[in-house]
């Protein structure tokens, strides 16, 4: 297969992904979680040009800023923004290809540089063109958006896979070019990637040192190139990241670039607490050295009733703000811990990898059709050296403290590109050859419609599901609740409380959708029995925590309570409302509430306006 037909193929695939992916967003189902809600609500702060609220040590303002543009530029309220989101994820879906683009050009340029005139010593000429591993990385790309970088989730995962691409990109053109006009790129992309995601800040520093020791060991320049590489990598970066790490260090009265590294460390490595941790709480600390500066307002021990007034933004300020919260947990190594936890990421890499089978059965196939792996000459042949090594690095990183699939995307297409570039086609003839390369282009052009084919299955799947008159992301039960919290006389801009993991951390999207702000809590870390729970606890426990709400300024409870409870409940027993069939509850404690006439069911017409 000639360089010309599989450039056609390429770009056959490249103008076909463009609407298939465009249906993909269109009809990803709702996703939305807790990280979502903040960072929708940094986006409102960005709009509303309230930069205080934006200077947050666990949530960046890069991946928010984006969502801040879909505001802008698609005007939606409230109730239909995320039909916004998922047209701006779809975009950085585009950047991430275009940075792809470029990895792979950048890759392939820098083998040719070190290997240049080697074919012989390296057992052969490389076994995929270019254009190959471009078809390549797009349909690794795709599987990666159909399995952890949903379209359809709010989180910065697939912003950050794309601008840290791009730095990679950046540091391989840097050691591929003797120019050096492209090298202040690295602190271009890293510096927004750190604005995205503190994480980038350990990649850029450890990226920046492996380019200086590959271009010195491996390509033996000069110590003077050594010196201006690094000052234009690392400038740009400063003058990026710097006013950000300013704003933190201010806020928190020390220097600071980001605390959810240190406080996941804390909660996932040294077994501190990691919800409504108190100073009197010594059994929790684990082996963090716990000295916190303002901790959550506790307004009753039994249950414990929590007050989050001290932070005034956020839907739900407890996670919209828990560096500020546990500001001074600072996390201890215990290594038993450590082991332990260790071992279970080890696990979950292993499972990773095998939830990817594609590009492995791919290679194997490779292999049995001739390919082959020379690790001899490597000197002149490491260009994978550097792109292998700050993958596992980041692979390790990870591995450290808590390991998801969306974290470690992008360390395993680091990882797994240079390895298939790095195959060769040896033969004893130029036919022979041909034959290989050709097979392989083959091969992987059908991964790569394979994969795109299954991309239009998914969204096809995902249309003929859809509710009738609804978006995709239209989530009856969020969506309800909102409805019905307005019905009863709840308005935009009131404090509520909230009861139960379901209805505060994990999914409470609705008093966002309310135009409400959760500044209260009946913590309850149910095991599927709320209301059992709650009847167990003594009358006048129970009279004590609703006479703290009110006290705070709540004006409802709200709670969700599982199907089997809900039988046991009838309209307002105990105090409780339900919330619809949404199987979510709340008690009002507004004086002298009448409930209005049920509204419509059309949760895409607006409650409140797009800003916070």
């Amino acid at each position: 297969m000639s360089e010309r037909l599989t450039g056609r193929l390429l770009a056959a695939l490249l103008l076909l992904m463009l609407p298939i992916v465009w249906l993909a967003a269109k009809f990803d189902p709702y996703q939305v979680d807790g990280d979502a809600v903040n960072y929708m609500d940094i986006a409102s702060y960005l709009h509303a040009h309230n930069w205080h609220a934006v200077v947050n040590s666990y949530w960046h303002p890069g991946y928010p800023a984006l969502l801040a543009l879909g505001q802008i530029v698609f005007h939606p309220t409230r109730a239909n923004e995320l039909g916004a989101y998922y047209a701006v994820n779809y975009g950085v879906f585009l950047l991430e290809a275009a940075a792809m683009w470029w990895f792979i050009t950048a890759l392939v340029r820098l083998r040719e540089r070190m290997a240049s005139g080697s074919a012989d010593i390296l057992g052969g000429l490389p076994l995929l063109s270019l254009n190959s591993l471009r078809m390549l990385g797009i349909a690794s790309l795709l599987i990666a958006t159909q399995r952890e970088l949903s379209l359809g989730k709010i989180r910065p995962d697939a912003l950050l896979q794309a601008l840290l691409l791009a730095a990679l990109a950046a540091v391989m053109s840097t050691l591929a070019s003797d120019s050096i006009l492209l090298t202040p790129l690295i602190g271009v992309f890293f510096g927004l990637a750190y604005l995205t995601k503190s994480f980038a800040f350990a990649v850029c520093l450890l990226s920046v040192i492996v380019m200086l020791v590959a271009g010195l060991w491996l390509q033996r320049r000069t110590l003077r190139w050594a010196a201006v590489a690094a000052v234009l990598a690392v400038l740009p970066f400063v003058l990026i990241a710097g006013p950000y790490v300013s704003a933190l260090s201010h806020k928190f009265h020390r220097l600071d670039f980001g605390d959810s590294g240190a406080l996941n460390f804390a909660w996932y490595s040294s077994n501190t607490e990691k919800m409504h941790l108190e100073p009197w709480m010594t059994d929790e600390f684990g082996s963090a050295k716990v000295t916190l500066q303002h901790p959550e307002q506790q307004l009753l021990k039994a249950p414990g009733v929590y007050s989050y007034k001290a932070v005034p933004y956020g839907t739900y300020p407890d996670w919209y703000d828990t560096a500020w919260f546990n500001e001074r947990v600072v996390p201890k190594t215990n290594i038993p811990l450590l082991v332990k936890r260790d071992a279970r990421n080890v696990a979950l890499i292993v499972r990773y990898v095998f939830n990817h089978p594609e590009a492995w059965v791919l290679f194997a196939l490779l292999l049995l059709t001739g390919a082959r792996v020379r690790l001899r000459g490597w000197q002149r042949n490491g260009f994978w050296l550097p792109m292998v090594f700050l993958g596992l690095a980041m692979w390790g990183i990870y591995g450290l403290v808590n390991i998801e699939e969306r974290y470690v995307t992008l360390a395993y297409l680091v990882v797994l590109l240079p390895i298939f570039a790095m195959l060769r086609a040896p033969g004893e003839s130029a036919e022979a050859v041909t034959w290989k390369r050709n097979t392989a282009a083959a091969m992987v052009a059908m991964l790569a419609f394979l994969s795109l084919g299954e991309s239009l299955r998914l969204a096809l799947e995902a249309r003929r599901g859809e509710a009738s008159g609804a978006p995709a992301w239209h989530d009856a039960a969020i969506y309800g609740v909102a409805d019905q919290l307005a019905a009863l006389g709840v308005v935009p801009g009131d404090e509520i409380a909230c009861m139960g993991g379901k209805a505060c951390l994990n999914d409470y999207y609705w008093a966002r959708l309310a135009g409400v702000r959760i500044t209260s809590e009946i913590y309850a870390p149910e095991g599927g029995h709320l209301l059992e729970s709650w009847e167990d606890l003594p009358v006048d426990q129970r009279t004590a925590a609703v006479t703290a709400l009110k006290a705070s300024g709540a004006r409802a409870l709200v709670t969700y309570f599982a199907p089997s409870d809900q039988a046991r409940l009838s309209a307002e027993s105990q105090g409780w409302t339900p919330l619809g069939e949404t199987g979510y509850w709340a008690m009002i404690f507004r004086e002298g509430w009448k409930p209005s006439m049920a509204v419509a069911s059309r949760p895409w017409i607006a409650h409140a306006d797009g800003n916070q």
